[in-house]
């Protein structure tokens, strides 16, 4: 099958792009609002962009119950700092409480029963229980379109990690003891704990 996406509604062109694009790791970003009220939602439009400066993307997408982006976009525009807590299986059911899409200013770090620790270098706070935490300030946001079904790319600068000791051996993050979880298509996730390796392979020799 081809498809083209001018051809496809919205909705068929997000089922095609979670369905395909797998696992996908989890953001789960605390930011705060201009009024310093917390806030915390998962992405799973997420990935690392380079490590010198060290740089951390996310994409918020459009938000139908409020008819605009979402909150923690709406938030960094406010107060351009963020955290970006890693997500792993002891963490998994409440960040799933943290899926659900509330009026502005519900404190999600209370509806999930996660705890907000002050960060080192910025003002947003981030989980405790999060096994891992990138602070960053904001680089740039990159908007595609902000509309229904819309969204925007977030570059964030990291100014400070936090690692549990229990996840990191000699310089290393372990993913055995990490124990991450992907995100999938629908309400599915990935256990990531079967692991293998592939060397890469030099350029032959002329």
């Amino acid at each position: 099958m081809q498809f083209n996406p001018e051809n496809l509604s919205s909705k068929d062109r997000y089922k095609l792009m979670i369905g395909a694009i797998v696992p996908r790791p989890i953001a789960w970003v605390s930011t705060i609002d201009a009024d310093g009220r917390p806030n915390l939602a998962p992405f799973s439009f997420f990935t690392a962009v380079c490590p010198n400066p060290m740089t951390l993307m996310f994409a918020p997408g459009w938000s139908d119950l409020r008819g605009r982006m979402k909150d923690t976009l709406h938030n960094i525009r406010a107060v351009p700092e963020f955290v970006v807590n890693i997500v792993n299986e002891a963490t998994a059911e409440a960040m799933n409480l943290t899926a659900t899409e509330f009026e502005a200013g519900v404190d999600e770090f209370a509806w999930a029963g996660v705890t907000p620790v002050p960060s080192e270098t910025i003002r947003v706070p981030r989980v405790a229980e999060a096994p891992v935490a990138f602070e960053c300030k904001l680089q740039q946001i990159v908007v595609v379109n902000e509309g229904p079904g819309g969204g925007a790319a977030v570059f964030g600068e990291v100014q400070s990690i936090f690692v549990r000791d229990a996840v990191m051996e000699n310089g290393r993050i372990l993913p055995e003891k990490l124990q991450p979880i992907g995100r999938l298509a629908g309400s599915s996730y990935a256990h990531i704990n079967d692991f293998f390796e592939m060397h890469r392979v030099p350029p032959p020799k002329d």
